[in-house]
């Protein structure tokens, strides 16, 4: 086979028009073979065992063993050989006899079948070598075309302030979608159809965050239990999409075109007004620990790609609970996570990315540290720098909850606040920390210099229960995942409401709606940016599962035939509160000093940003926040917010009263006197009654029901009916889901047996 030099960058495979560059870095090889795969009478069907064609590569600049076929084109499979030495104890393990995935690979075709080959020792003797030659049972890498019509494609450029993102699954949101084609249904062709971006767009979504897409490998113990690995954290390319996600890529003449259709979707979702965000795990890989198949990185350069125990190489560091963390104290290494991010944003277009346990990425050593080479490169790269950079902020080694501790320029799945949020509503006393989140948690980012937006708000996320499943069990009920229910959390600060799981009784079912009613509006309504686990809006279950890791099945996929339709539609008018009115997304964090109720006159009364509230109408003294409340007030001075448009004007909004009662009773409030606002009308009241009150003024006495939320706005126009087109909808729900306030006499915070907290 013809071959030439070629250049030592880009590394992968690279195809430019008329042939195609390979390049590989390994520092400990001796001899690096580039190993073609054709179909064995030179077509495309697939059948038969294929034929390997192997190219050695002589040419070596930097410890990067590279060429350039001429003739090679789009859709050619290949992997690698590499020679070099073989003492696990020193952390050497290289074996040609083993096929190897580019690390750099942007495109997969086939799964490995965790075959004995793919073993570098014997089955029951982890010290013997194994020289099977694994190349029939391996995925292979795939050369892809790399150009496609954007068609002036541009990112949406959400600023953070005001995004609404969306955790999704590609599968999960698609594959029991009516209105999708069904060969479409679980790929990024699915996503990107017209029924699923309306839905997005009817709920104010401004980003998709979608669970791994990087190429993972599906777990042997699971598909032993006629299970499969459906979150996806177990990458093994960290550069191409998944190839079961493709419509195209089930074709075998359609090899290397999940590349082409994951492009597509992008570009539908911007032009739906939709950011893309990947959850990326850079963490691990699924080469596991010294007892794993060697697959890629182990084979080419195990001490530069694996972070090993030092003074036992044959071991390998976790701090993932996977078996192995990435070493990011390797040069090679951090290029590999600085192209691959690098990559998606430039030539896939997407516009962020939320980093699965991201204190790993920061031990350089074995601490923590914000200061790590990785979030260096991240600060001085001119493409990363610039797009949603979301940490999940903890890892399993010491140390590794670091919520609060990244630096300036990320944002963090802020876990403070979905604990507390859960605890206020199932009536655990906590009023000061629930206050600090409704506030944007201004305790844990402030003083580092960040805003508001570092908090990534959530309630629910895809690891844990659904919203619906939040307030229906106590207990997890993981038994269809094989692990007799030892799996998952345990302690979810969840309330079921008098009844586990499914019930016909209507007081339970009202209280539980309105109670999901609760968390989207104190989520929506936060300081922050607000998360929203995909199918929490429709009330999907997931019968109490939640550790759905291993369900590609109905259990955790969307039933769409089964959306709990007025609570969309309530979600979505919440949405369009937060949409419309910037006092429920500032930019920056509240002051506490003093702002003029109204701005044209100087000698005005003047207020605080933010005033908190206790019963009488009074700002909450001191001694208010240690006890035992669950009633909690708070004023949104709307001229306090302290921006300016993009044509310089100053930002103003109208004020607003948030009451939050998670009380088992009503509560009698009064309302403050006229200096905060002189008229009131209810934009919301989580127990459907918010149509029937009267406008307010101040000073009235109004009533806020047992576990309910009450949002009033100010309203200026006496001698007029106040024009409740974002209330109508929410009203119409509540009406339908609660008619009367069901008077719950027992719950957490007087039954203690319910719920697992006791």
């Amino acid at each position: 086979m013809e071959t030439w030099p070629g250049n030592a960058y880009p590394l992968g495979a690279t195809f430019d028009g008329s042939g195609t560059t390979f390049a590989l870095f390994s520092e400990v090889a001796d001899r690096v073979e580039l190993c073609l795969f054709t179909d064995p009478d030179g077509g495309a069907d697939g059948d038969g065992a294929l034929v390997e064609t192997r190219v050695e590569l002589t040419e070596v600049d930097a410890h990067v063993w590279h060429a350039y076929l001429p003739t090679i084109q789009p859709g050619q499979r290949y992997g690698y050989r590499v020679h070099g030495p073989w003492d696990p104890a020193q952390g050497l393990r290289c074996n040609p006899n083993k096929l190897l995935l580019d690390p750099y690979a942007k495109a997969t075709h086939g799964e490995i079948d965790w075959d004995q080959s793919l073993f570098s020792y014997t089955f029951g003797d982890e010290d013997s070598r194994n020289d099977e030659d694994s190349a029939a049972h391996m995925t292979l890498g795939v050369v892809i075309n790399p150009f496609f019509d954007w068609e002036g494609d541009r990112a949406p450029g959400i600023a953070y302030n005001d995004t609404v993102v969306y955790e999704g699954h590609v599968k999960g949101l698609t594959q029991l979608h009516p209105d999708v084609p069904e060969e479409l249904r679980g790929t990024y062709a699915g996503l990107a159809h017209p029924a699923v971006t309306e839905h997005l767009t009817k709920l104010g979504i401004t980003a998709l965050e979608l669970m791994p897409v990087h190429q993972f490998v599906q777990d042997s113990t699971l598909l032993d239990q006629g299970l499969r690995n459906y979150w996806g954290y177990n990458t093994l390319a960290f550069l191409a999409p998944h190839a079961d996600y493709s419509s195209s890529a089930r074709d075998e003449l359609g090899r290397g075109q999940q590349v082409q259709e994951f492009k597509a979707m992008v570009k539908a979702m911007h032009t739906a007004g939709i950011e893309v965000i990947l959850d990326v795990v850079y963490n691990h890989t699924a080469e596991g620990n010294h007892m794993g198949p060697t697959l890629s990185f182990r084979g080419i350069d195990n001490q530069a790609y694996y972070r090993l125990v030092e003074d036992d190489e044959k071991f390998y560091m976790d701090y993932t609970g996977t078996g192995n963390s990435l070493n990011v104290r390797h040069p090679h290494s951090l290029q590999l996570l600085m192209d691959s991010l690098r990559y998606w944003v430039t030539e896939m277009h997407v516009d962020g990315f939320r980093f699965d346990l991201a204190s790993t990425l920061a031990r350089e050593f074995y601490e923590v540290d914000r200061l790590a080479t990785f979030f260096e490169l991240v600060q001085q790269d001119p493409v990363v720098s610039q797009v949603k950079l979301i940490a999940e902020p903890w890892d399993v080694g010491p140390g590794g909850y670091q919520v609060g501790g990244f630096p300036p320029q990320w944002s963090e799945w802020n876990g403070a606040y979905r604990d507390t949020v859960r605890d206020f509503w199932r009536g655990e006393p906590s009023l000061g920390e629930f206050a600090s989140r409704l506030a944007g948690s201004s305790d844990l980012y402030e003083q580092s210099g960040r805003r508001p937006f570092a908090s990534i708000n959530f309630v629910t996320a895809h690891d844990g229960f659904t919203l619906r499943d939040l307030v229906s069990y106590n207990e997890k009920h993981n038994e269809a995942n094989g692990e007799d229910n030892n799996d998952g959390e345990s302690h979810n600060r969840s309330w079921n409401h008098g009844v586990e799981g499914p019930t016909d009784d209507e007081d339970v079912l009202r209280l539980r709606a309105r109670a999901q009613r609760n968390f989207i509006t104190t989520l929506m309504l936060s300081q922050g940016v607000p998360m929203l686990l995909h199918g929490d809006e429709a009330g999907r279950s997931q019968g109490g599962n939640n550790n759905t890791y291993a369900q590609d099945s109905e259990i955790a996929w969307m039933h769409w035939d089964r959306l709990d339709k007025p609570l969309v539609e309530f979600t979505a008018a919440v949405a369009r509160l937060r949409a419309e009115h910037p006092t429920f997304r500032r930019k920056r964090f509240f002051t506490g000093t003093t702002v003029r109720t109204d701005p044209d006159d100087p000698t005005g009364e003047r207020l605080n940003d933010i005033v908190w509230l206790g019963p009488d109408g009074e700002p909450m003294p001191d001694d208010a926040w240690d006890g035992d409340g669950r009633t909690l007030g708070m004023y949104l001075n709307g001229h306090g917010i302290r921006g300016r448009d993009a044509r310089g004007q100053v930002i103003e909004d109208d004020h607003f009263l948030l009451y939050f009662n998670a009380h088992h009773e009503d509560v009698e409030l009064t309302l403050p006197p006229d200096e905060y606002a002189g008229r009131w009308h209810a934009v919301i009241d989580t127990n459907g009654t918010a149509a029937e009150r009267d406008t307010l003024t101040a000073g009235d006495t109004v009533t806020v029901c047992s576990r309910s939320v009450l949002v009033l706005q100010e309203w200026e126009q006496p001698e007029a009916a106040p024009d409740d087109t974002v209330d109508a909808s929410i009203a119409a729900y509540a009406s339908t889901q609660a008619p009367e306030a069901a008077q719950d006499q027992s719950g957490p915070d007087q039954d203690h047996q319910q719920g697992e907290d006791s």
